[in-house]
């Protein structure tokens, strides 16, 4: 009985002596919006933003709509959406702003890397990079038409 006690023992020394306390992980850097007495302002990056690309049947894209508004290229959708976020402006709203995007089944994906490259951001001449979006979610894909 005394050994199994002493190699009880020696197991808990090893294990006090070899126990790290280590940092809590992760910065939770929380933002709380300040009370008012007036009416709060509605940011407009809160409302949700869903940007729907639909294809035709062999791929290739037909409609960029983002919430109600169409274009019928990326490049419109880009200066849309920096006029909406506020590209560079330190007061800009690209911290908050979220977008969804959903595409059809079908959509060849160089036009889902076209959407993602026109809301994620751009460089300057100075080559600097601006971010304007920089969470993007994807809806579920829809089953595919039957032929």
């Amino acid at each position: 009985m005394t050994p199994m006690i002493d190699i009880v023992f020696q197991m808990l020394v090893f294990f006090i002596m070899t126990f790290k306390i280590v940092t809590q992980e992760g910065d939770f850097n929380i933002k709380m919006p300040l009370a008012s007495a007036e009416g709060a302002e509605v940011d407009p990056t809160a409302l949700d933003m869903t940007l729907r690309l639909t294809s035709n049947a062999n791929g290739d894209i037909t409609s960029i709509r983002l919430n109600d508004v169409e274009f019928t290229q990326f490049g419109d959708l880009h200066r849309h959406l920096i006029s909406l976020v506020g590209g560079d402006q330190p007061d800009s709203f690209r911290e908050s702003a979220e977008i969804e995007i959903d595409a059809d089944y079908q959509l060849r994906y160089e036009y889902v890397i076209q959407a993602i490259t026109a809301v994620t951001g751009y460089r300057t001449p100075e080559d600097e990079v601006v971010k304007l979006i920089e969470k993007i979610r994807f809806s579920p894909p829809k089953t595919p038409p039957s032929a």
